[in-house]
């Protein structure tokens, strides 16, 4: 539990550095309002998971469940932003995003490629939450809250 914890705040890192260097791109995308949602998406998700993985040790979940939730909310993270960086890039996306597409509309297969993507990840990302919910119902150990101070 301890490693995947560490391994979720470097990966949150990572994504706040991808952030950061994405935002100063912006301008340079075929759909730059897009690539402002990816920009400021991938900054939310980044401190997203640093803070869970910070919060990884209170969790009371099975092994299963530890590792479904550590996949679900690393896939949950990618695929989102990877939805807006796809459209952003080839600009596609008005099927899901309209606002920030600009009413730029990609073939029919980028369209779906946004749409499977943000939808994927949506749903990880509710399905993740519900499990950390669900991990945080009992309180920590006293073993694990004295490692915590």
């Amino acid at each position: 539990m301890e490693r995947h914890g560490h391994r979720l705040i470097q990966f949150g890192m990572a994504l706040f550095l991808a952030a950061l260097l994405i935002g100063l791109a912006v301008p340079a995308f075929r759909l730059p309002r897009l690539a402002l949602s990816a920009h400021l998406l991938l900054i939310t998700q980044g401190l997203f998971l640093m803070i869970l993985g910070l919060i990884w040790p209170r969790l009371r979940l099975s092994s299963g469940m530890a590792r479904a939730t550590f996949i679900l909310a690393i896939y949950a993270c990618i695929a989102a932003s990877m939805a807006n960086l796809v459209g952003a890039s080839i600009g596609a996306g008005d099927s899901i995003v309209p606002m920030a597409a600009g009413g730029h509309r990609g073939s029919a297969n980028q369209e779906l490629l946004v749409v499977v993507l943000l939808r994927s990840g949506g749903a990880a990302f509710i399905a993740a939450s519900v499990l950390v919910l669900w991990g945080l119902r009992l309180p920590a150990t006293t073993s694990s809250r004295a490692s915590l101070s």
